[in-house]
């Protein structure tokens, strides 16, 4: 099983979209797939269609050991798998406190599941926080959905250092997998700019699908679906689409040439 963090520190910037859409995308693809919400918030459990105040069971409860990913995770209508995740999780940092080995609670965790799927993609919070860590430490590689604006090359040079430390310290195999640039407007010479400026630095990290604004996209978590179910014709769709297949064709898996 690989393990993608889908990670910035920057709220709004489309990370649970790409979380919730690349998933299911990649169940689309015929991969088996698991969607981990690490976001107390709980919006990538309730994007796939999960009521996040009727959970028995949670991550919070896998974090603290009181059961394992099988008994907690659900499907969702996406053929796929989710481990939600809701309010509870927020009170998971403080109790972790005093676990030994407290960063690596998920690793050990998903530890169990490793055999059950091709790939696993863990929603982090908007902050570098213990659970973003725990993370960073399950993690084989680091997806960074960003936006092209003035404010994102500063929250990308701390994520990056972030990195550079769970590296030393806790993961030394994590790199960066891919930079997807969302909301992606075209029109505008400062997502130009910045988008050439994200290239200069990292090179073919930037992957060359670009998530497009889109109102589908906007609008499919209130109908409790991926944008790929919602209006699988709609330009956001077709996006997520292409940058699963770019995904999947840097992991080296062949797919058919008309796979939509």
């Amino acid at each position: 099983m690989k393990v993608f963090a889908i990670a910035n520190q920057k709220g709004g910037v489309g990370k649970t979209s790409i979380a919730v859409n690349l998933t299911a995308t990649l169940a689309h693809y015929g991969q088996r797939a698991l969607l981990i919400d690490l976001d107390p918030q709980g919006n990538a459990t309730t994007g796939s269609g999960i009521d996040k105040n009727g959970l028995e069971k949670s991550l919070y409860g896998v974090l603290l050991g009181e059961y394992d990913v099988v008994s907690a995770r659900v499907r969702a209508q996406g053929n796929y798998d989710v481990l939600p995740a809701n309010r509870e999780l927020a009170g998971a940092e403080i109790e972790m406190i005093q676990i030994e080995r407290r960063e690596y609670r998920l690793k050990e965790a998903l530890a169990s599941v490793d055999a059950d799927y091709d790939y696993a993609l863990i929603d982090c919070p908007p902050a570098l926080n213990m659970l973003t860590v725990n993370a960073l430490t399950a993690a084989d590689a680091v997806i960074i959905p960003m936006q092209c604006e003035y404010y994102a090359l500063e929250g990308l040079s701390d994520l990056v250092g972030t990195l550079r430390k769970v590296k030393a310290n806790l993961n030394p195999k994590i790199e960066i997998e891919a930079l997807v640039r969302t909301m992606y407007d075209p029109r505008s010479s400062l997502t130009t700019q910045v988008s050439d400026e994200i290239k200069s630095h990292f090179g073919d990290k930037v992957f060359d699908t670009v998530i497009p604004r889109n109102i589908r996209i906007a609008e499919a978590p209130s109908f409790g679906k991926p944008v790929i179910m919602h209006d699988p014709t709609s330009r956001g769709a077709l996006a997520h689409f292409a940058f699963a297949r770019e995904l999947l064709g840097r992991q080296g898996v062949a797919l058919p040439e008309v796979s939509v």
